[in-house]
């Protein structure tokens, strides 16, 4: 065991550290902010736990048989925090267990991971790293003093976020465990004389339930299993008859709001009480009945027609919330919010207060690297929430787990709807098998109801992600049959939100909707014969074919999972818990491979081609008219499952410099202009045929609008124009059918730009835009010169180039020389999760890099980084191995690795052989393909730099190393 001397030292310094992390809002758990919230509902009986614990950790598990409730412990620990937090525990080895797959198990064997294995040094590339772990039950104990004013009162322990189970004893009698995942663990201890009393608490954050090593409540893939306490740890004194709870049930369409009220006690016979339940100025007595020690009572409120502001509904738009509150005649009372909202699914999508909606969503899947754990204060997951709006989002799904109050009180406010999920059930386990994580789903979401389920922001729920039946038809059957009886079981108890089966499977008829993976344009497996990769640019497609088998809505599961090159300077913000040690390794490997200079250039044209594919996986499933929405995965990156580095924003919800929010919003907002171009290329002449809708789920819908279109080239001169007036533009995404087809002539090759502007009495309403590209009729015919064409590196070549000519090779991706070990898979979309994580699903490369500027490309024009046009070169393309070459070749367009092996790779190079001189292309230069103008543009654009004074390749090669770089 393994505790770092200076553990105390820093605890006490780690509200200022904190303050001066890069992100400190990211998982600081604001107590005072807490305590006053809870005080305000509890009259002020609240003491607060929060301070310096004794503490003992219980790696072999004797605590209990030893009696440790009984006597002091040895060691300290802050409260709340944990274990990992302050440095306690475990060395990280490579025997370390942990707490999820490891799907690619290379690291424990590959000899390019033995650095990493050694004592001292090791790194793991599959996580975020904690500088320590610990595994087991620890105990923590401090003494409390129980005031004068609560002697006969009854005591309640309040323990926010613990993770996982507890166990509490008082002066060494036990008050019995929670195995509570989500919700806090609440202790009823009776009534406690007043004076100084020893509190014990046992926190065991091994597996208790076996729902899932994956699961991002348990998972080191994400938060991590840490020991300890986050939030609020306080004692209150309640009378002895006491309300457990409040389940408001607004009726918007009835004017009505049904209040049903828990109670309990403690005394025999049961109180004789009463409740005032008071919304709107309206104050309504009702009687307590008792069944035993539970009480119940309910109220209907009628609002009053004259009273429409406290009828004010809640949605994205007018997050209104109201409050209600509930007085007992013993003077315990209560207080709540709500939203009057009605969510409806049908065939056709999802209504929210009678007007079509959409979820734009993202997941939130616990990833917190100061603390690990999801934070409990507002402040931090108010921060969140405005993230998610500034990039057009409204809504989140929580990923196999349930956050703390605190992201419900954000949600409300900014108008966030969320689905909430109790576990991941696959991998180490599955559901519907008569295994304890059946009972335990049923158990958490009966506590994730009574805790949260009066948020209006709390839309949707399921039992957990992708649940697995055992890859049987017997267990699928099982699976499906148990998770039918879980959707009507909630669908009849709670009818406040929609249900469903499951987040990616099964499409089972009770659900209210369903969450599936099919509907967007790479699925997993699907690597180069997915739609982005094997089928040329369009924006045509939709899934209105798929969609419309379905009586329920849709919504598409964990779409995107588009891949960025890592940021490298990332590393130093993670100040806190979890260290970026893969990064390490990434640097490392781009360091090793001579390109270390290049990671800046990396990130931003492998983000700029992961925008282009989150644009149009998002406006794939905006143009299909009665969709239900998507759920990205992520809007944030995922660290974990193999570091999958998917997001536009890091781990600390920051921008990355490629994109910005106001970017992201032209195609991911309530309101956003949609092309459906048949293709993204054409020739000069010829028609730009395109269609114009317009996904509409703004506030209502608009009259006396206009939508102007403009085809714009790059220098800003305007190519076409045109508009259309309407007398309403109406909510949804219904066909508009605002078709134009301009003409469009260039005497160059130009790079040009669709763009769709909604107008309404001349202010903008809404802006979206789509590249283009045009070029000449036919190729320019190269300047004369001793330049060869061929296709591969034959004895004609190599004499050629002896004699001093000059050669043009465009060699089929497949005649390409690859490595025999991790090939390369070259594809036009950016990685797909990640390699480690998919065992290596192609594309393995994330686009490509150039100097625009470069004089070989002045006919070509183009970015530094892949877009559209780049398509009909790549999509058959090999990269070649600049590792063959001398060091320091400079490709003209150069091919980014993957990360993991992080290998010079180009698609087009540059080379001196003998007195010659040649350029290499790792595509066919000779295709004949009518609806290819890009190939052919890119060939003469070449040729032509061949004839000028600009072409000097700088890296001489022998004939052998030149041959090296094709098969033979």
């Amino acid at each position: 065991m393994l505790e770092n001397s200076e553990a105390l030292g820093l605890i006490k310094r780690r509200g200022l550290l904190k303050s001066l992390a890069v992100v400190p809002f990211m998982g600081v758990t604001d107590i005072a902010l807490a305590r006053s919230g809870h005080a305000a509902e509890s009259g002020g009986k609240d003491i607060a736990l929060a301070g310096t614990w004794r503490r003992l950790l219980d790696e072999k598990d004797v605590g209990i048989s030893g009696r440790w409730f009984n006597r002091p412990l040895p060691d300290q620990s802050f409260l709340p925090g944990s274990l990992e937090e302050q440095r306690v525990g475990n060395a990280v080895t490579v025997a370390t267990p942990w707490t999820g797959d490891i799907n690619d198990k290379s690291f424990y064997t590959a000899p390019e991971y033995a650095a990493y294995r050694r004592d001292g040094n090791v790194k793991v590339p599959f996580f975020l790293q904690p500088d320590t772990w610990y595994r087991g039950p620890a105990w923590y104990q401090r003494d409390i003093d129980i005031p004068q004013d609560w002697a006969g009162k009854r005591v309640e322990l309040f323990i926010e976020r613990p993770h996982w189970e507890t166990r509490v004893w008082v002066d060494g009698r036990s008050f019995g465990r929670s195995d509570a995942l989500h919700v806090p663990h609440v202790y009823d201890l009776g009534s406690l004389p007043p004076g100084r009393h020893q509190l014990t608490i046992r926190v065991d954050n091994r597996m208790i339930v076996e729902i899932g090593h994956n699961g991002h409540g348990v998972t080191d893939h994400t938060q991590g299993n840490w020991n300890g306490i986050a939030g609020r740890i306080d004692l209150r004194a309640t009378e002895n008859a006491w309300i457990e709870g409040v389940d408001l049930y607004p009726q918007r369409q009835d004017r009505t709001l049904r209040v049903a009220g828990r109670l309990a006690n403690s005394g025999r016979p049961a109180p004789a009480l009463t409740a005032i339940v008071s919304f709107a100025g309206i104050r309504q007595q009702v009687d307590v009945s008792w069944s035993g020690g539970a009480g119940r009572f309910e109220a209907v409120i009628e609002v009053p027609t004259a009273n429409e502001e406290a009828l004010r509904p809640w949605d994205e738009f007018d997050p209104v919330v109201h409050e209600a509150e509930v007085e007992l005649s013993n003077g315990e009372t209560w207080k709540g919010r709500f939203g009057w909202r009605d969510l409806t699914g049908t065939a056709k999508g999802f209504r929210i207060n009678e007007r079509p909606m959409m979820f734009r969503g993202a997941l939130e899947c616990s990833i917190f690297p100061l603390s690990g754990h999801p934070p409990t204060d507002i402040e931090s997951w108010r921060t969140i929430m405005r993230r998610a709006k500034d990039y057009g989002l409204n809504h989140l799904r929580f990923h196999s787990y349930c956050p703390p109050e605190a992201a419900f009180d954000a949600a409300d406010e900014a108008g966030i709807y969320v689905q909430i999920e109790t576990v991941w059930a696959n991998q180490s386990v599955v559901i519907g098998s008569g295994k304890p994580v059946d009972k335990w789903v049923y158990q958490e979401s009966d506590r994730i109801l009574a805790a949260h389920g009066n948020h209006p922001s709390f839309i949707l729920m399921t039992h957990g992600n992708e649940p697995g039946g055992g890859e049987t038809k017997q267990g699928d059957a099982r699976r499906d049959a148990f998770l039918g009886a879980y959707v009507r079981h909630y669908k009849a108890k709670d009818p406040r939100r929609l249900w469903t089966s499951g987040s990616g499977w099964p499409e089972i008829a009770d659900n209210h909707y369903h969450v599936t993976p099919t509907p967007r344009i790479q699925n997993w497996g699907e690597e180069l014969a997915s739609r982005i990769n094997s089928k040329a640019p369009e924006t045509v497609t939709d899934y209105r074919g798929f969609v419309g088998k379905y009586q329920v809505p849709v919504i598409s599961h964990e779409i995107g999972q588009w891949c960025v090159y890592p940021n490298l300077t990332e590393v130093r913000k993670y100040t806190g818990y979890l260290k970026a040690r893969n990064f390490e390794i990434f640097s490392d490997r781009l360091r090793d491979s001579g390109m270390l200079g290049l990671a800046p250039e990396f990130l931003y044209a492998s983000g700029r081609l992961q925008v282009l594919c989150y644009k149009e996986d998002i406006e794939s499933a905006l143009r299909t008219h009665g969709m239900g929405g998507f759920q990205l995965l992520g809007l944030q990156d995922f660290p974990g499952q193999g570091t999958a580095l998917v997001g536009v924003l890091d781990p600390f919800w920051d921008d990355k410099g490629y994109v910005t929010g106001a970017e992201y919003r032209r195609f991911c907002n309530s309101i956003v202009p949609l092309a459906r171009l048949e293709k993204r290329v054409i020739r000069s002449g010829e028609a730009l045929p395109f269609v114009i809708d317009v996904a509409h789920f703004g506030a209502k819908a608009l009259k006396h609008v206009a939508v102007e279109w403009y085809v714009a080239a790059q220098s800003g001169k305007i190519l076409a124009q045109g508009s259309f007036a309407l007398d309403e533009l109406p909510l949804g995404n219904a066909p508009l059918n605002l078709s134009a087809a301009p003409a469009i002539t260039v005497q160059d090759a130009c790079a040009a730009k669709l763009l769709v502007r909604i107008t309404a009495g001349h202010a903008a309403i809404a802006e979206n835009d789509w590249d283009v590209w045009i070029y000449p009729q036919q190729a320019q015919a190269a300047p004369p010169g001793s330049v060869r064409i061929a296709s591969t590196i034959d004895q004609g070549v190599l004499d050629h180039l002896e004699a001093g000519g000059d050669v043009l090779v465009g060699v089929p991706g497949a005649k390409v020389a690859n490595y025999d070990k991790l090939p390369v898979k070259l594809g036009f979309s950016s990685v797909f999760w990640n390699t480690l994580w998919t065992e290596r699903q192609a594309p393995t490369t994330l686009g490509v890099l150039c100097d625009p500027e470069h004089p070989a490309l002045a006919r070509f024009p183009t970015d530094a980084h892949s877009n559209w046009q780049w398509w009909y070169p790549m999509h058959s393309a090999g990269a070649f191995r600049l590792d063959l070459l001398p060091a320091g070749v400079e490709p003209i367009v150069r091919v980014i690795d993957d990360w993991f092996t992080a290998r010079p790779l180009g698609l087009v190079v540059e080379l001196r052989v003998g007195k010659g001189r040649i350029i290499l292309c790792g595509f066919p230069l000779d295709t004949s393909d009518p609806a290819d103008p890009v190939t052919p543009q890119l060939r003469d654009s070449l040729l032509a730099y061949m004839s000028s004074d600009a072409f000097r390749p700088a890296m001489d090669v022998s004939p052998v190393q030149l041959k090296s770089l094709v098969k033979s």
